[in-house]
């Protein structure tokens, strides 16, 4: 087995010593892992690999790939064709494994150098890098050692998007606590039990304590569903100052107290308006007032999101016990953007009980495995689906795009239960806040070592989808903000995402459900591989960005109301979660009626929740508020904050990613 070559080069550009022994080593576990052979066979082959490459050589010594392209043409040559292609396979999968590797590295120092913008919310820290990091790491680690080759194929190639990929079998998205039963009988946060509060101060210090811990175990967002209530009996001997000191102090809390090692300050959420105690609604005033009046400067309060939620009888008419709440609402929404509101009146949303949303758009409801109640519950994971592509591929033919829906469907299915089987086989200790603290409903049943599943049975595996606008520019010719023709299609669509999710639900005993999707690191991603496979289609890939969900593009012109007529009808059919949005070009200020008028106008759309938007620009200097495009106009510094809601909280531009100021810049306002 002599050789003329006495060295080769590694793919690290190191020199070594030739060796046929491991050339030999290599064929033989080739050729017995397809039974063609075996060492003997291995040892005959040999020198023909060493004589093919002498041909490949082209430089002083062979390079390692040489030698494998020498081992595949021998084997071929010599007519092991099984081995041949079993060798060509192990080799392409080794390749990948190799450059997911550098593409790693890549990523960990792009980090170091700046943040990534996959989340508004997370800083520039070094924890806020080490957390990113960490998401890099662990997402690598899970499309190439922890999911089925099928599900990492789809989610690389973005025909899927499984969000918080890094989180797919450590923890849960979110949650709507019981803020009540954690104040009233106390709570242990790790180090020691926490008696209940006495004072509407330390209730108030205490909830934001509980976001925190719950932050720390879960990937999502937070959320007091029925806070005016769950606090308002701890206001009932307070005074208003005190009240207000209290809401205050945790809205101040709420801006500056990090969870997740210090990455970010927790996705939090209140729900407000439906508390008629005088403890409820008192709370409920002062907390306006104070997410009116702003942080220690005035500066404008990025959380938390509150939530006032509608409801005749309740708030929403003159004579209604809490109608002077609504009008507070309505007058500090005009000025902060928030709150939101959402709407109890809603066919979809009139439960026995009440129906509460995250910020970002979520909901929980039905549940098939238990009482159909908001508390307690929440998502659990979801995935969505690149519409756009599905309708590029069927090439204007509708029965064709239902075809491959149904099929992309399916396998989110799949891969929603291959996630939760993982989720479910977690321990009541992995998650000692959530569990330990029965904040999920049914935790109270587990002990440490019990496996989750008998509580997380209740949360929601939720189907999401991004670009149905585009979609049927792709399909028809024209999106459903342009044409009648194209809406029916597009509630047609949806309508048939969500009856799958119903079957789903029924076939597997697990609440599977239709999200809108808050696409806020997903918008840019599909759209860049689909036109550099299709090329770039006018109204469908020409953008840096596809459409959030149903929603009518940021960038066609539309009013008021045909804006909430058109996305209303999709609303029923999404119910993992659901927003829309009316853009305005300035803040209404004063002005609440208008506000009040697009609240109604929602309300009686049909709309299950609603917020508006406007830009909002302070100066960092002098602490003007206004919008103004480039330098102050109260001092002239260029030290702006400007701050813009993205998919359904709000945050400062500067920490928006490439796609969304791509869809930021486009947007315009409803008239």
């Amino acid at each position: 087995m002599a050789s003329s070559f006495k060295h080769i080069i590694k793919r690290d550009g190191r020199r070594v010593e030739f060796a046929p022994a491991k050339i030999v080593a290599a064929l033989s576990k080739a050729l017995e892992a397809t039974g063609e052979g075996d060492k003997v066979t291995a040892a005959k082959l040999c020198p023909l690999v060493i004589e093919e490459l002498s041909k490949l050589t082209t430089g002083e010594f062979p390079t390692v790939e040489d030698v494998q392209d020498a081992a595949e043409r021998s084997l071929m040559q010599a007519g092991y064709l099984q081995t041949a292609r079993a060798y060509i396979t192990y080799r392409n999968q080794r390749t990948a494994y190799r450059e997911g590797k550098h593409a790693l590295l890549d990523t960990m120092q792009e980090i170091m150098r700046e943040t990534h913008r996959e989340n508004a919310n997370v800083g520039n820290s070094p924890s806020a890098k080490g957390l990113q990091i960490f998401e890099a790491a662990s997402a690598y680690l899970w499309e190439r050692r922890g999911l089925p080759s099928h599900f990492a194929t789809a989610h690389r190639e973005k025909d899927i998007h499984i969000h918080d990929f890094a989180w797919y079998g450590m923890t849960l998205t979110c949650v709507q606590t019981d803020l009540y039963r954690l104040l009233s009988n106390g709570f242990n946060p790790g180090h020691g039990y926490i008696r209940p509060p006495r004072r509407i101060g330390t209730a108030a210090a205490l909830a934001a304590i509980i976001l925190q811990g719950l932050q720390n175990d879960m990937h999502g967002g937070q959320s007091f569903p029925n806070f005016d209530k769950d606090i308002g009996p701890f206001a009932e001997e307070a005074s208003d100052d005190d009240i207000y000191q209290a809401m205050e102090s945790l809205i101040f809390n709420l801006n500056t107290l990090h969870s997740r090692a210090g990455a970010q300050v927790p996705f939090s959420s209140l729900n407000v308006g439906t508390g008629t105690s005088e403890g409820a609604r008192r709370v409920t005033r002062q907390l306006l007032l104070a997410y009116k009046a702003g942080l220690g400067r005035g500066e404008h309060p990025i959380f938390p999101n509150i939530i006032f939620k509608v409801k005749k009888g309740i708030n929403f008419n003159p004579g209604d016990p809490n109608y002077d709440l609504y009008q507070l609402a309505l007058e500090v929404a005009s000025v902060r953007l928030n709150p939101s509101f959402s709407f109890l009146d809603a066919p979809f949303n009139q439960h026995s009980d009440e129906v509460a949303y995250m910020g970002c758009r979520t909901r929980v409801v039905s549940n098939i495995n238990g009482p159909a109640q908001t508390t307690g519950r929440g998502n659990l994971s979801f995935t969505s689906i690149n519409l756009p592509r599905l309708a590029i591929r069927a090439q204007g033919n509708i029965d064709r795009f239902f075809t491959l829906l149904s099929q992309m469907m399916e396998l989110v299915i799949e891969q929603l239960l291959h996630r939760y089987r993982i989720q479910a086989n977690l321990r009541a200790k992995d998650m000692p806040f959530l569990m330990g603290q029965h904040v999920y409903l049914d935790s109270d049943k587990l002990t440490a070592n019990d496996r989750i599943e008998p509580a997380i049975k209740h949360g929601t595996l939720s189907i999401g989808f991004i670009g149905l606008a585009e979609a049927l520019k792709a399909l028809c010719g024209a999106h459903h903000g342009e044409s009648s023709e194209a809406s029916d299609l597009g509630v047609k669509i949806i309508k048939y995402m969500r009856t799958i999710c119903d079957q789903a639900t029924q076939q597997h005993s697990l609440n599977f459900t239709l999200l809108a999707t808050p696409g806020e690191g997903l918008s840019g991603k599909m759209v860049k591989p689909d036109a550099e496979r299709f090329g770039r289609i006018p109204g469908v890939t020409d953008r840096e960005f596809y459409t959030n969900s149903f929603h009518v593009p940021v960038y066609h012109p539309l009013n008021i109301a045909q804006k909430i007529k058109i996305e209303a009808p999709f609303h029923a059919f999404c119910n993992a979660g659901h927003i829309s949005y009316v853009e305005l070009d300035a803040p209404p200020g004063e002005n609440w009626r208008a506000t009040d008028k697009i609240v109604r106008a929602m309300a009686e759309a049909g709309v299950g929740y609603g917020a508006i938007n406007f830009p909002i620009d302070e100066c960092l200097v002098c602490g003007y508020s206004g919008v103004f495009p480039a330098e102050c106009p109260g001092c002239g510094s260029s030290e702006i904050r400007r701050i813009r809601r993205i998919t359904g909280y709000l945050s400062t531009v500067d920490r928006f990613n490439p796609g969304k100021l791509a869809e930021l810049r486009a947007r315009v306002p409803h008239q």
